[in-house]
């Protein structure tokens, strides 16, 4: 196919880019300082920066611009399946924005995310600290609410290491670059091509 036959389109607005972004940089940051004292005052300012982005990527999922829009992706679980077994066979359907698989992955990992970020403030609050400090969370059993709060932050990390390799995966099935989309905003596609 020569470059002339393809045409760039913008998929990812700048606000979605930076909160991809900043929540990657934010759960790496707040992960690699967990259990550490000395960098709980990271750790938890990292914990409610995450939990402030995805305040916004829910908003942005309503009004936000048209792939950024749940509405807009996310499918009906047969859909899912129907892509995952595309994916398998070689002959998954090439979607602009969020594949079917993809937008499953989101909900999972802004729920997880969600989960992690609301236990950890319960947590803090615990040992009289945080927004959450003089409510009736602070008399919640400390042992459980770590325990939540850990499996939801290893569970996040195992949804992120899937939600990697779809991506490679489906790169290479597109033959794209999904990162640099998601880096840039754009992708290039067919001129004839309609989705």
């Amino acid at each position: 196919m020569s470059s002339n036959t393809l045409q760039t389109i913008k998929v990812w607005d700048l606000l979605i880019r930076i909160f991809h972004w900043s929540l990657v940089g934010f759960f790496t940051l707040a992960y690699l300082t967990e259990g550490e004292d000395e960098w709980m005052t990271i750790h938890s300012y990292a914990g409610y920066s995450i939990l402030i982005l995805l305040v916004f990527r829910l908003l942005w999922g309503v009004i936000g611009t048209h792939n950024a829009r749940f509405s807009n992706f996310i499918t009906r679980p047969k859909e899912v399946l129907v892509y995952l077994k595309g994916l398998i066979t070689g002959k998954a359907k090439d979607y602009i924005g969020h594949n079917p698989a993809g937008a499953m992955m989101i909900v999972a990992l802004i729920a997880s995310i969600a989960i992690t970020g609301f236990s950890g403030i319960a947590l803090y609050a615990t040992d009289g600290h945080g927004p959450l400090a003089t409510s009736f969370f602070a008399t919640w059993p400390e042992g459980a609410i770590k325990e939540v709060h850990e499996f939801f932050a290893n569970f996040t990390v195992f949804l992120v290491v899937i939600h990697v390799g779809g991506v490679i995966v489906s790169s290479l099935l597109h033959k794209e670059n999904l990162v640099r989309a998601m880096v840039t905003g754009k992708k290039q596609r067919p001129v004839e091509q309609k989705d």
